[in-house]
């Protein structure tokens, strides 16, 4: 599958922008694709697996973490939970050649850029602003004070485009999930 050697992509962009929703998309269609979990000290959303989706940890655990040089990046999100990526399993992705996602916040990717400026930064775009709103209303998952929280992040995380590589519009995840394989160096099926 691959045509390019491995290197780490970066995926970020507003909040229910559809970040997760991509990645599942390339982890159920693209197994060769190897997804970063991303440890986080929220709750679980219904539905979501320990492991899989992140890995929920206490904020003792996530802080021992970060001091340790555990986190490749982290960030609080939202001013209230911490999220990270785990630096060793990246670390060894990449050094066995495998290609790597990381879906992550946009301080996150920042951080990343940092300490791996080769890597690929993809900003997933909505169609539209109006688009933006209804997705996250439409979750149903946060209160009205967190979705005004979200929104106004969501106006800053907009404003950050220019600092990405590549800007996908999530206008459809099948086809955004596809643009985002290809422009990983990687076929398509």
């Amino acid at each position: 599958m691959t045509t390019t050697p491995a290197r780490l992509t970066v995926l970020a962009g507003p909040t229910a922008v559809g970040k997760g929703t991509v990645s599942a998309d390339v982890r159920a269609r693209y197994p060769d694709v190897w997804l970063s979990v991303s440890a986080t000290t929220r709750d679980p959303r219904p539905g979501e697996v320990d492991g899989v989706h992140y890995h929920f940890v206490s904020t003792e655990r996530f802080d021992e973490m970060a001091e340790r040089g555990e986190l490749l990046e982290w960030a609080v999100v939202h001013g209230r939970n911490r999220y990270g990526t785990p630096r060793r399993p990246v670390e060894e992705k990449l050094a066995a050649g495998e290609p790597a996602l990381l879906e992550i916040d946009l301080q996150g990717a920042r951080q990343v850029r940092q300490t791996m400026p080769g890597a690929l930064f993809v900003f997933l775009a909505p169609p539209t602003w109006e688009e933006l709103e209804r997705r996250l209303v439409g979750r149903g998952t946060e209160g009205p004070e967190e979705r005004a929280r979200r929104l106004d992040t969501a106006k800053v995380e907009l404003a950050a485009e220019s600092e990405f590589d590549v800007t996908i519009v999530n206008d459809d995840v099948h086809r955004a999930t596809d643009e985002l394989v290809r422009t990983m160096g990687l076929a398509t099926r």
